[in-house]
């Protein structure tokens, strides 16, 4: 990368090289580890960028060296020498720097350091909570650096890709106001309006809408958002979103940008990505994989056997058929082998999800079956289930009986299971795939009203919108999710942009006039004012860069995260504040 600008140091530890033989360099970081090998010292010096080591000579340098003798890791250093190229048989190929190494001629301690409650190096098992605790110092090590600068990368990557197409970037409001239809909001008291509440934004949405009507046809933002809901191991109660909204388009207009942007930062990176992604229905996934976010790196696909077992004498497949259920399954390969504690497991699995039990049957030869319930069977119907499983010698095969999206989804949690279990993932592999043609609404049995399956600004696709006052569960909306790896990294769809469909939306999910009027009037009145046709996307930041830092959880992607019970363990946030600042919010606690 060169000399560095603007600075007392002259280079990064990480990036000398054979090149830079015969320089002399300023360097400033942390000392990774001291080696005292009877004679010279030995200072692995460490900074953002990587490691160098640095030697220094007793009768060369004795003053240099008086001070080495001292130093501790994590001091922090100035080091003054020259770059050479390291001895014969030094070499260490595990480091980008470990042909060289620098000769000190001045060393000077900036900050000494105590003993850290952890070790700062890659692969150390460490608590996350002590890592959270400690934070700045979790992210000293090599690992999680380099995930905050993968981050960094992707981020410019996109923001260069969305400039060259003419997009321009606009910060929308933080403090905002509370609209229905989503997770629970974060709200901020407001002082100079007593009992009066500002929400943080849980997207851009309805401002980014209303840039399109204000002519900004191409807009994109860096967007912070915030959601009040139960956290799991890709959720945190405050994320990032690369938000996208474009005027005068359709739906592959959107898709192909997308893919072409996410071609550039995969490019960027050294992955080669195969365009155009896949694309399949909602129906269509959740019918072969059990899940509208499917994993694509392996098989084990569902298959359906509610025909063969249409006049079944087994209780249960015959009382699912006769409430309109399905009954469906998975073959699992090479499992005929399972023990009787293994496939109970797969049975509490399958229960512990919501099914009310689990069939299973192996494959002992060609069109033989062992099971319990194999008395129950006939050979047609035993025949035809192994024809319609595929499978074989060997397999097991699973069945759930139940209403039907209960089946599919404890199947899809299973596939799930069973995908990790065999050692099934390619873990080095990359499958996108678009999932579409959504339901606009779904139906919420506890509060016995439709909700948005996305968002009610999403326009339903318009051979199906003379349902909406006959069956809104049969309206097919204009949405689209991109899921990568089993992972829904980005989600958007066509707006609404005609006041009086806005309108009948809202009704239909229930909301009252003075409802629509309070929490939406803005932009039924912006509507009123010519509106272009529009839609957009958003990624989530923290979901892409955990996938491709090939992490478990975003907290590894995030500088600061919160923990699972949304708690900063550094901070001490959320905390309680003072008698004084309540009354000044004129907020008092019971």
């Amino acid at each position: 990368m060169g000399e560095v600008k603007y600075s007392s140091r002259t280079h990064y530890c990480g990036e000398l090289s054979l090149k830079d033989v015969g320089k002399k360099v300023v360097l400033m970081g942390w000392v990774q580890r001291r080696r005292d090998h009877g004679g010279l010292i030995f200072i692995d010096l460490r900074d953002r960028n990587g490691l160098v080591q640095a030697v220094v000579d007793p009768i060369k340098q004795p003053e240099a060296f008086s001070i080495a003798e001292k130093i501790r890791g994590e001091y922090v250093l100035t080091i003054k020498g020259e770059v050479a190229e390291r001895p014969l048989g030094t070499v260490n190929p595990r480091l980008s720097t470990g042909e060289v190494e620098v000769v000190i001629s001045e060393i000077n301690v900036l900050s000494s350091a105590k003993t850290p409650p952890f070790e700062i190096g890659e692969g150390i098992g460490v608590e996350e909570s002590l890592r959270l605790k400690y934070r700045y110092l979790d992210l000293r090590r090599p690992d999680m650096a380099e995930n905050l600068i993968l981050r960094y990368k992707v981020v410019k990557t996109a923001r260069n890709f969305l400039d060259k197409q003419r997009f321009i970037e606009i910060e929308t409001p933080i403090l905002t106001k509370s609209t229905p239809e989503g997770a629970r909001d974060y709200l901020v008291p407001s002082r100079l309006q007593p009992g009066h509440f500002y929400a943080l934004p849980q997207s851009p949405q309805l401002f980014k809408q209303l840039l399109m009507v204000a002519g900004f046809d191409r807009y994109y933002q860096i967007a912070r958002c915030f959601r009040d809901e139960d956290l799991r191991a890709d959720r945190q109660p405050e994320h990032t979103q690369i938000d996208i909204e474009m005027s005068f388009v359709k739906q592959d207009n959107i898709i192909e940008l997308v893919e072409d942007m996410m071609s550039e930062i995969f490019t960027f990176l050294g992955f080669e990505l195969k365009t155009p992604f896949l694309r399949i229905s909602y129906d269509e996934s959740t019918e072969r994989f059990g899940t509208d976010k499917p994993d694509l790196r392996y098989g084990l696909e569902i298959f359906d056997v509610s025909s063969v077992f249409a006049s079944s004498q087994f209780k249960v497949f015959a009382d699912a058929i006769s409430k309109q259920g399905i009954i469906a399954g998975l073959t699992a390969p090479g499992c005929a082998k399972y023990s009787r504690k293994q496939i109970d497991d797969l049975v509490k699995f399958a229960t512990e999800q919501g099914a009310k039990g689990l069939v299973w049957l192996t494959v002992e030869a060609q069109d033989e079956l062992k099971a319990p319930i194999a008395k129950f069977l006939s050979s047609r119907e035993m025949s035809q289930l192994i024809s319609c499983s595929g499978a074989k010698e060997k397999d097991l095969i699973l069945l759930v009986a139940d209403e039907k999206a209960k089946a599919l989804e404890v199947l899809g949690r299973l596939r799930e299971k069973l995908g990790c279990d065999l050692n099934l993932i390619n873990k080095e592999e990359f499958k996108f795939v678009w999932v579409l043609d959504f339901p606009l609404f779904e139906w919420d049995e506890e509060e016995k009203r439709y909700k948005s399956h996305h968002h009610p600004f999403t326009a339903p696709v318009e051979e199906t919108i003379s349902w909406l006052g006959k069956d809104p569960l049969k309206v097919k909306a204009h949405a689209y999710d991109l899921v990568l790896n089993g992972v829904e990294i980005g989600g958007g769809s066509i707006r609404i942009y005609e006041r009086n469909l806005q309108d009948r939306i809202f009704h239909i999910l229930g909301l009252s006039d003075e409802d629509i009027k309070v929490k939406f009037g803005f932009l039924l009145e912006a509507f009123q004012y010519g509106t272009p046709p529009h839609g957009g996307i958003a990624f989530g930041l923290d979901r892409l860069i955990m996938l491709l830092a090939r992490r478990e959880t975003i907290r590894d992607t995030i500088a600061f995260p919160k923990t699972q019970s949304a708690s900063c363990l550094m901070t001490g946030a959320p905390d309680e504040v003072d008698e004084k600042q309540l009354k000044e919010l004129n907020i008092k606690l019971k």
